[in-house]
């Protein structure tokens, strides 16, 4: 176990194994952003590790995976179809599969397209919902709001951290693990998203996807996440046969704050 480069075929991708291979599944990763690649996610999953082999990867065009690919590669559906050619370039079989934020997003498309890769599916820190339905819940969020006018006074140099983490006493640590991983941001581009430009993360409708997956689905969420707040986590499984975890006093990045509660609850859903 340990650090490599994968080709999958037009890109290389750089993957990191924790724990031993088993009999059981593997669980792959599908990070956020996707401005950063997944090293901010390894506190929660390290827990786990210790009983079940874990696969994240770099996204094309974050972290260490392939770079500098024009524009018109930097698209979901290629996220989508690299991590199927990784799972067969592995000989992993069929995976659990853990897609975190923007990750969930595309691990929905995922099951979509090739729901025969997976056993279980994990939905983390996630929405099936638009920006607009999470924006209707922020709006009237006067803790929101504070600490998005600290985000804004600060001009980027506490890159959310004040806002993806409730406890503020850990915001300085998660920052930190932020400038550990390096400021080099992903090439994926907000502007061409914001365009128009970019394909959507889960291009059908996440509800019906997840309905026709009719495997075991466990929603995962902090009871404070700002990102996409706990009210859209409670939408999703009233509409989708699921699982529902939602941990107190945590926010986006719940796998941070909590990473032994976060992964046990992983644990228990992949092992029941």
């Amino acid at each position: 176990m340990g650090d490599s480069l994968v080709d999958v075929g037009g890109v290389t991708l750089f993957v990191r194994e924790l724990g031993q291979r088993g009999d059981g599944p593997s669980v792959v990763v599908m990070h956020g952003g996707p401005d950063v690649g997944h090293g901010y996610l390894v506190p929660g999953f390290e827990p786990l590790a210790r009983d079940h082999h874990v696969v994240l990867f770099d996204f094309r065009g974050c972290g260490r995976s392939s770079r500098g690919l024009p524009d018109d590669d930097l698209q979901p559906e290629y996220v989508v179809q690299d991590t199927h050619r990784l799972i067969d370039r592995l000989g992993l079989g069929a995976v659990d599969l853990v897609g975190f934020s923007t990750g969930g997003r595309a691990a929905m498309q995922f099951v979509d397209k090739h729901p025969e890769q997976v056993r279980r599916l994990v939905l983390a820190s996630t929405s099936a919902y638009s920006s607009a339905d999470a924006a209707g819940y922020l709006a009237g969020w006067d803790e929101y709001q504070r600490r998005q006018r600290v985000e804004d006074e600060a001009n980027g140099t506490l890159r959310n951290s004040t806002v993806f983490v409730w406890d503020l006493d850990r915001a300085p640590a998660y920052l930190r693990l932020l400038e550990s991983l390096g400021t080099d941001l992903g090439d994926w581009s907000e502007e061409r998203a914001l365009q128009g430009l970019m394909h959507p993360w889960c291009p059908g409708d996440p509800e019906q996807i997840l309905r026709s997956f009719a495997k075991p689905i466990l929603i995962l969420h902090g009871d404070k996440d700002m990102g996409f707040p706990v009210q859209l986590a409670h939408r999703l499984h009233e509409a989708v046969p699921s699982h529902l975890i939602v941990i107190p006093d945590t926010a986006h990045m719940c796998h941070f704050e909590q990473p032994e509660t976060w992964s046990s609850h992983i644990r228990e859903f992949l092992d029941g």
